[in-house]
């Protein structure tokens, strides 16, 4: 049960006011849950912040910085009747004169915003357009009471369509008045010397900064919130290792009969790795301890069949082995990869995904009840409370950083004592695998199986896109494939960049059938086709968008475009790189990119151009960026972590796995009083992995 502290922190974001039907929707999709809570608000972190006491004259103001400035307003011209054109507001300060733009709102809301004669105080990005300096949608519009309300740092927070900067602030000044005062769980030795607030006025004081230092992950209250939210994942890692090693091993040894057919049935020979990989699963296997092994490999490396060496072993015993996959199309590449090479062994392989229904599904569900299936790959729809095995020895796990701890666990709750096995195709540095795993054992496949092709990688500025389509028309003429992958599905009013049914629309008028579209948001079947056509090569040029970033196969694609490639991780533009030199031609990635490009950006792809090696580019991009794009789940932050940061927050994990180690070896089901705080803590933090293994609740 939640404790009854934290049920206001928990209550639906409808519960505070302003909010209602309309507004709920794009705050939904900017969580990605159907019903947010208040919780979700607190803790959605800002990505920047304007220190509004910058305040220059017109003439002075930098273009493209963020300024408050002091104008009269001298006057008004709308846009005619039916027209698109905006409103245009001029004002001006005696150092030089502005244009305020205003698109798509009522010339009479402007005029009574802005009444002519009146001084009026503008927050906003400073622009050059024909050389008349210009504010688009100014953040605020203050008359002098406003302007001495107006704070001096502001914090500036990710959105979606539909929600606007001021809705945000408003409501989260509702939800700071909610924030109870909660009993502390950091420890003393952890507090002591780092001037850290309490947990509720941190979070009063990242969303008010006294100062642009508070403003930042630097800054003593986000540190704060993110060391609680670390600890939180490290007791969680304690007690799940504490009950592994509670519950013991149960040693899974085969024959080799199985195992020698597949090796029989492979058309090419295992690398030095993956030997090496083999033969530490199979050890950890047969010993009376749980395995728990992250298995790295860089793109292309050859990962799956590892794990398919182990399902055979497995099988040899008589039991079964799971492969959970975070999408459908991977989970099906993976299904269409390993059922050739597992029937020619003598291995029974099914998949089980949401798609699968009635009589289909109900025959999976029996082969795996009654022992027929030897290798079952599938989604989520694997810990489904209506799946259940014979004897499920192994679960594998791909791209782990996609899945939390709780789903991890659920699987393996499908069979007695089951080992582990954790696989992603992004190398993780080591200082995150602690941060992620805590303390895992690893295997790295280093080594690329034999005929894979180097990839010529170049930058081209998005101001050459014509002479990109031309060569990518020389390459389909050709009879090549190509992948042209876009950021964003739809063009939003917040956002110029190129989306991929814009870009698709415009690539079929050049190159007519030959062109193919693949989005997030298009249905199972649907993606199936778009895939089937072009492995077929009914499509030769699919557009799309990071749905294709893991698992896709299609040897014959030797051309990849990435449009605006600086907005991408390195990581993941390491992966979606790695869908082309896949078969025995020479391949080439394009990186479209909109000049004039920031430091991050361009060193991230300088470095993508000159290496291919997964590892050292995981390196660099922690280095460059922090884990969110080492492992390509979001431009920064680490997945499944709302508020910590390893590039400002790394180098606590070592003091909250420590404080978490000493708290449950002290009582290993947090039952004393002492431990409370820190099931608050678990609860806060949704570690439901954690408190669903405490005895007491």
């Amino acid at each position: 049960m939640r404790p009854d502290a934290l049920l206001p922190l928990f209550a639906p974001l409808t519960s505070l006011p302003g909010i209602g039907p309309k507004l709920i929707k794009p705050y939904a999709r900017l969580f990605g849950r159907e019903m947010p809570r208040v919780v979700d608000l607190l803790f959605h972190m800002p990505s920047g912040f304007v220190d509004r006491r910058a305040r220059p004259a017109i003439a002075e103001a930098v273009p493209e910085t963020d300024v408050t400035l002091e104008v009269k307003v001298d006057g008004h011209q709308p846009p005619p009747p039916g027209s698109r054109a905006p409103h245009r507001t001029y004002v001006s300060d005696g150092s030089a004169d502005m244009v305020v733009v205003h698109f798509k709102i009522e010339p009479a809301r402007i005029e009574q915003m802005l009444p002519v004669g009146a001084t009026r105080w503008l927050c906003g990005r400073i622009s050059l357009y024909d050389g008349m300096r210009q504010m688009t949608h100014p953040d605020r519009i203050l008359d002098a009471a406003g302007l001495a309300r107006l704070p001096a740092v502001e914090q500036v927070y990710p959105l979606v369509e539909g929600l606007a900067a001021g809705h945000l602030r408003r409501s989260l000044e509702a939800a700071l008045q909610r924030v109870p005062d909660l009993p502390e769980w950091i420890p003393d030795a952890v507090l002591a010397g780092r001037g850290w607030p309490s947990f509720r006025a941190a979070l009063a004081r990242v969303h008010r900064p006294a100062s642009p230092h508070e403003a930042t992950p630097a800054g003593a209250p986000w540190r704060r919130l993110a060391f609680d939210e670390l600890f939180a994942h490290q007791i969680t890692l304690a007690l799940v290792r504490a009950q592994e090693e509670k519950a013991g091993g149960r040693p899974t040894t085969g024959d080799g009969g199985i195992t020698a057919r597949l090796r029989d049935a492979l058309p090419f020979r295992l690398t030095g790795a993956q030997e090496q990989a083999v033969a530490a699963i199979l050890a950890d296997l047969s010993a009376d301890t749980r395995m728990l092994r992250l298995l790295q490999g860089d793109v292309g490396s050859g990962k799956t069949v590892v794990a398919l060496m182990a399902a055979a072993a497995v099988a040899e015993a008589g039991r079964q082995t799971a492969l959970m996959a975070p999408t459908e199309i991977l989970a099906r590449q993976h299904h269409e990869t390993l059922a050739p090479l597992a029937q020619a062994a003598g291995l029974g392989v099914s998949i089980l995904t949401g798609r699968e229904k009635g009589r289909a599904r109900e025959a999976i569900l029996a082969g795996l009840r009654e022992g027929r299936t030897d290798l079952v790959v599938g989604t989520h729809a694997l810990i489904q409370d209506d799946v259940a095995f014979r004897d499920l020895a192994l679960a594998v796990v791909d791209e782990q950083h996609r899945f939390g701890v709780e789903q991890r666990l659920a699987l393996a709750r499908k069979g007695e004592a089951v080992d582990m096995l954790v696989m992603t195709a992004t190398p993780i540095p080591r200082t995150l695998v602690l941060t992620l795993f805590g303390d895992m054992d690893a295997s790295e496949l280093r080594e690329k199986p034999p005929g894979r092709q180097a990839i010529d990688t170049r930058a081209v500025p998005l101001d050459r896109l014509d002479e990109v389509v031309a060569a990518v028309g020389r390459a389909l003429s050709s009879g090549a494939r190509a992948y042209w992958i876009c950021p964003l599905v739809e063009e939003t009013d917040t956002s110029d960049l190129a989306a991929a049914t814009e870009r698709f629309e415009t690539l079929k008028s050049v190159f007519g059938d030959k062109v193919g579209l693949i989005h997030g948001r298009m249905s199972g079947a649907a993606k199936d086709e778009a895939m089937a056509r072009f492995s077929a090569g009914d499509t030769r040029l699919l557009v799309a968008t990071t749905v294709v970033e893991v698992g896709v196969n299609v040897p014959e694609a030797t051309l990849m475009v990435i449009e605006h490639a600086e907005r991408f991780g390195l990581a993941q533009l390491h992966q979606l790189r790695g869908r082309v030199g896949r078969g025995d031609k020479p391949s080439v990635c394009l990186l479209l990119y909109r000049a004039p490009l920031g430091e991050t950006a361009k060193a991230r792809l300088a470095i993508l151009r000159e290496s291919q090696d997964g590892f050292r580019l995981a390196e660099e991009d922690l280095r460059l960026r922090g884990e969110g794009d080492v492992l390509g789940t979001r431009q920064s932050g680490m997945p499944g972590f709302r508020i910590a940061r390893t590039e400002w927050h790394g180098g606590e994990v070592e003091a909250a796995r420590d404080a978490a180690a000493v708290l449950v070896r002290a009582d290993p089901d947090l039952v004393g009083p002492a431990a409370s705080p820190a099931r608050t803590l678990l609860h806060l933090h949704e570690r439901d992995a954690a408190v669903r293994l405490l005895s007491a609740g």
